[in-house]
């Protein structure tokens, strides 16, 4: 068994054919999905489709890019939505500097809170950060400070300092297909030294789909192209790597019941 830790089921993509893109991925051996969250619109649909998928979990969470759209949400809000029994994630909030789509302030703000409620729920707090690496350490490590929250970078593309600061604070990381790119060299060093309880694999579909996929809407179902990917790259095997990450998954997510 593998686990899509990440995955975007009602982005366009995927959500016209969604139960065709999940019984694809079951058929490739996927047997858990976490669906995603990114504005406040969609809560209701991401958590109804978890709802009725039994292997099909789901977060909710404000991206960095909508936050200046949501500078009014309240944290009562987010944790009102986190006690449905298949929410099991917080997220995914952070901090992106690349597009700056969002003022900082309100994305600075808004991680905040996201961890706040991470702390109060111990629900996973899933991040987002790019070109954002110092203000994302500082303020996970000073919120750490208040009162430990489980937490993971989703879809690492970092430094080697950043994982090592991050795995410090007993973070995990989560591995995309970024990592099989033919440019992704400095990413696949990383890959090979992540402790391998502390190592997750995604897709984060529709995007970024791993070689052999290329150039292709992403889909679950290569989540298992990513995994053998990088077993072979830290020279495991690929069905002990798919059962170490699949413990993890439920280990972090500890709410995920199947």
């Amino acid at each position: 068994m593998l686990v899509d830790s990440h995955c975007h089921l009602e982005y366009k993509g995927l959500v016209e054919d969604r139960e065709g893109v999940l019984e694809r991925a079951r058929a490739a051996g996927v047997g858990a999905f976490l669906n995603i969250s990114t504005r406040q619109s969609e809560w209701d649909q991401v958590v109804g489709t978890a709802a009725r998928e039994p292997d099909v979990f789901a977060s909710v969470g404000i991206h960095p890019h909508e936050a200046d759209a949501h500078q009014d949400l309240g944290r009562s809000a987010l944790l009102e939505a986190t006690r449905h029994p298949k929410v099991v994630a917080i997220g995914e909030t952070g901090l992106d500097y690349y597009y700056d789509k969002s003022e900082r302030d309100a994305q600075k703000r808004l991680f905040r809170m996201h961890i706040d409620v991470a702390r109060e729920t111990q629900l996973p707090l899933i991040i987002h950060t790019r070109d954002a690496e110092d203000d994302t350490h500082a303020i996970l490590a000073e919120e750490i400070g208040k009162g430990a929250y489980p937490a993971l970078i989703h879809c690492f593309t970092a430094s080697a300092d950043f994982a090592e600061k991050v795995l410090a604070l007993g973070l995990t990381i989560s591995l995309s297909g970024i990592v099989t790119f033919k440019n992704a060299k400095d990413l696949q060093e990383v890959a090979k030294v992540i402790p391998e309880d502390k190592l997750l694999v995604e897709t984060d579909s529709p995007f970024l789909a791993p070689v052999p996929h290329r150039g292709r809407v992403c889909e679950p179902a290569y989540v298992s192209d990513t995994a053998a990917f990088v077993a072979a790259l830290r020279g495991t095997d690929v069905e002990h790597f798919k059962r170490v990450t699949t413990a993890n998954f439920f280990n972090l997510f500890s709410k995920a019941v199947l």
